[in-house]
């Protein structure tokens, strides 16, 4: 899911996420995560109960970002992270590891 919101930044129009409610209670709560992490990043996105609503495309620029301990969420970061413009710090990237040991071996291949 935070993927979806991702790739959405970089989409033409207005993406809209609902019925996705049962994404607050995950590893965090998923929704108001993405939202707040995307937001530093310069997306237009907006935190709705179920889900989220995102216009795009919009320019991402780099800043510090929280994974919240949630590794899909650091995962969906770092590819933001290649679209912004500037460095993009993301806190808490370990938490990668638990369910993807090589993800960043497998994101240098993929951008080299």
């Amino acid at each position: 899911f935070p993927i979806l919101a991702v790739v959405a930044t970089q989409a033409e129009g207005e993406t809209v996420v609902r019925d996705a409610a049962e994404l607050r209670v995950k590893e965090t709560d998923r929704i108001a995560a993405i939202v707040s992490e995307l937001r530093k990043l310069g997306a237009h996105i907006e935190e709705r109960p179920d889900g989220f609503v995102v216009e795009g495309p919009t320019r991402l620029v780099g800043a510090r970002v929280d994974s919240h301990g949630d590794h899909r969420l650091a995962m969906s970061l770092a590819v933001a992270g290649l679209v912004a413009e500037g460095e993009t710090i993301i806190e808490g990237a370990e938490c990668i590891g638990d369910s993807f040991p090589g993800f960043g071996e497998r994101l240098a291949v993929l951008i080299s």
